[in-house]
């Protein structure tokens, strides 16, 4: 997540400069043809494309909508898993006389919490991080889950058993919530805590099994491909033809123009289509960076921060003084 003011110019035209240099290419090539070979008869109609950009432009903010939406879903996903990570830490600590026990439960917490967020960061075949443009702007922050190891992380947490139990199984998440079901059973069935409180704690497991299914499936169902397909399609077909129908509008400027632009208006075409083209591929660009929220992208949901909160606030909870730092911004990007 970007937690400055805006991105940089520079910054963007850094992340987007491979889209200029083949634009600058696809603007060229058209205008020297024209001009310099006389090649007139490839100019085609204005409208024509035309109307091809304005169906584009509706594909365009059509993905970019969706997109959106998946990664605002994702922060609603998370912020409740913080709001009921709070609330677990009070109950856990008041529902129970027993000072172990309640830091076993909380200190779980956190290695469910940890679960999570790595298998958040796993790869997937349609996500965008490999792509050299992102695989470039990484040098510009640091993803947690790449820096240590799921095992070093968990080992905080959870006694020497449990984590190799843990380490075994598919999801680590889901079976970290199943043995935090388990402790509370057994104190249930030791009458350490009554009826209400042990529905109560219940109720908060049955929560955060359906906030961690509902972050599963964002993380595992792609945008769809069609669409995501067709969008790039017709993005580049419209880039491609934008100029061959610029050569004809910008050559009529020749008529009203006297002095050294007379008859070289036509070079006008290159930089006007870069520009027009740019709008269009930039756009994609960055609706395909909020496509995934949890890949390790400079614009994904700050779930490793929010952990980090959550972290703080429960072992404040239980009255520890020997608090882990915040997580601070690096080139105001933070995960």
């Amino acid at each position: 997540m970007h937690s400055g003011k805006a991105y940089k110019l520079s910054e963007f035209l850094f992340w987007t400069r491979r889209n200029i240099y083949w634009l600058l290419l696809i603007g060229i090539m058209p205008v020297v043809l024209y001009q310099i070979f006389n090649l007139k008869f490839i100019a085609i109609p204005w409208t024509v494309v035309a109307l091809l950009g304005t169906a584009t432009a509706f594909i365009v903010g059509f993905k970019n909508t969706q997109t959106y939406n998946r990664t605002w879903e994702a922060r609603q996903i998370w912020g409740a898993i913080l709001n009921s990570s709070r609330s677990w830490g009070t109950i856990s600590r008041d529902f129970l006389d027993n000072p172990e026990k309640s830091k076993e439960l909380v200190y779980r917490h956190f290695a469910w919490l940890t679960a999570l967020r790595y298998a958040m960061r796993d790869s997937r075949s349609w996500e965008t991080t490999t792509k050299e443009y992102n695989q470039e702007y990484k040098a510009f922050y640091t993803i947690p889950e790449k820096e240590t190891t799921l095992e070093t992380e968990l080992e905080k947490y959870l006694s020497a058993d449990e984590l190799k139990y843990i380490l075994t199984t598919k999801n680590k998440a889901a079976q970290l919530l199943s043995l935090q079901s388990k402790t509370i059973k057994e104190l249930y069935d030791r009458r350490a805590i009554d009826d209400y409180r042990f529905v109560e704690m219940q109720r908060a497991i049955r929560d955060f099994f359906d906030q961690q299914g509902r972050s599963e499936r964002i993380k595992n169902f792609p945008y769809p491909r069609q669409f995501a397909t067709i969008n790039s399609l017709f993005i580049k077909l419209f880039c491609f033809l934008l100029p061959f129908s610029m050569l004809k509008e910008f050559d009529k400027l020749n008529d009203g123009i006297t002095g050294m632009l007379q008859g070289n208006m036509v070079w006008f075409v290159i930089p006007f289509s870069v520009l027009i083209s740019w709008v269009y591929t930039s756009l994609e660009q960055v609706g395909e960076s909020t496509e995934n929220p949890f890949e390790g992208s400079a614009n994904d949901v700050p779930i490793s921060q929010m952990s980090r909160t959550i972290e703080i606030d429960l072992r404040e909870m239980l009255g520890e003084t020997d608090l882990p730092p915040s997580l601070q911004p690096i080139n105001n990007i933070i995960l």
